[in-house]
This record gives structure tokens, C-alpha cells and sequence, in this order.
């Protein structure tokens, strides 16, 4: 799916203002509330906006202590390594990847020794072949979208109007409403 004008308006104004109603992001974006609650619809089915829960700081609730865990597993383990790796409250994240290494886990605990008693239940897995931590120092940039949903912008004309007239810098003189800027 390639995302539009309004489609990234309408995502970045979610971020900037993720308790705003669909009324709110009508008047922000200067669209129709139809309009958005017909985009955000499409996002949805699309899979592009996947929920509308609050951003949790792990740090701040408790679980300082972060690192990621490389895994190297047994050939055609990665069901059984999904399953272990399921039962771990501490496994916040796990991907799959290419490289020396099938899967990169994020794991967070509330101390040091809490890291270790998890790094020791991952190994007790007989399809988790060997790992390796790498603890977290400190956080260089947060999970961002904006500025890569951004960077892919692809001209192209979006189906509100009025969005599309706002979008658009007024260069004749008048505010964009038939009325003249200056007085």
C-alpha cells in the first residue's frame, strides 16, 4: 500500500496527538470526519495502523535492564523456539533474521540478575543452540515511523479536497477561500 498525503497527515497527527478523536484529527488535518474515519478504516484493514494502545517506557515501569540476545537454533527448530521464547515474559520482541544468527530477541528485566536467570532459561532450550547478550547502555534513537513513512512520500493527489486546498501553498494573493490575504 502506498501511503498518501492525508494518509501520512493523518498518521503523524495520530503520534503528535494519540488521544485525539477522529473529530480532532477531522479539525487537524482539515478533512472531513467521513473522510478520516474512511481513511483511518483503510489504514486499518490494511494492517498499516495496527492498534491504538499507549507506548509503554519499559525503563520507566520497572525493567531498566535491557539487552539483545542473538540465537543461533537447531535446524527447523524455529516453531519450538517460538514456543520457549513465548513462555518468557522477558522476551519483549523476537525476529527472525538473516546473518550468523536466526533470531535477535529483545529482552527486558528490572536487574542484572534478572537478565541472567532469563539468558539461562533461553539456554535450557535444546532447540536454542547457543546466544549471546548484548546489554543496553542507553537508548541513541527511539522507535520512530514518522521520518521513514515520510522519506517515502510519493507525489500523488489525495480524494478530499479540502485537505488537498489546504495542503497547497496559495500563491496568487488570497488566503485559499476566495478572500484576499491582505487588507
Amino acid at each position: 500500500m502506498t501511503l498518501d498525503e492525508l494518509d501520512l497527515a493523518l498518521v503523524r497527527a495520530m503520534h503528535e496527538h494519540p488521544r485525539a478523536g477522529v473529530l480532532e484529527l477531522s479539525r487537524t488535518t482539515s478533512v472531513a470526519r467521513g473522510t478520516v474515519q474512511a481513511r483511518l478504516k483503510r489504514l486499518e484493514e490494511a494492517g498499516v495502523i495496527t492498534g491504538y494502545g499507549p507506548d509503554v517506557d519499559l525503563r520507566r515501569a520497572g525493567f531498566p535492564v535491557q539487552a539483545y540476545v542473538t540465537l543461533e537454533i537447531a535446524q527447523g527448530a524455529l516453531d519450538e523456539v517460538r514456543e520457549a521464547l513465548d513462555a518468557i515474559p522477558q522476551v519483549v520482541e523476537a525476529v527472525v533474521t538473516t546473518g550468523s544468527f536466526d533470531v535477535l530477541c529483545l529482552v527486558a528485566t528490572a536487574s542484572h540478575e534478572e537478565l541472567q536467570a532469563t539468558l539461562l532459561r533461553l539456554d535450557q532450550s535444546p532447540s536454542i543452540v547457543r546466544s549471546t547478550s548484548i546489554v543496553v547502555l542507553s537508548v541513541l534513537i527511539e522507535r520512530r515511523v514518522q521520518p521513514l513513512l515520510e522519506s517515502a512520500r510519493r507525489p500523488g493527489s489525495t480524494r478530499a479536497p479540502a485537505y488537498r486546498a489546504a495542503a497547497q501553498p496559495v500563491s496568487d494573493g488570497s488566503d485559499g477561500r476566495g478572500t484576499s490575504a491582505t487588507r
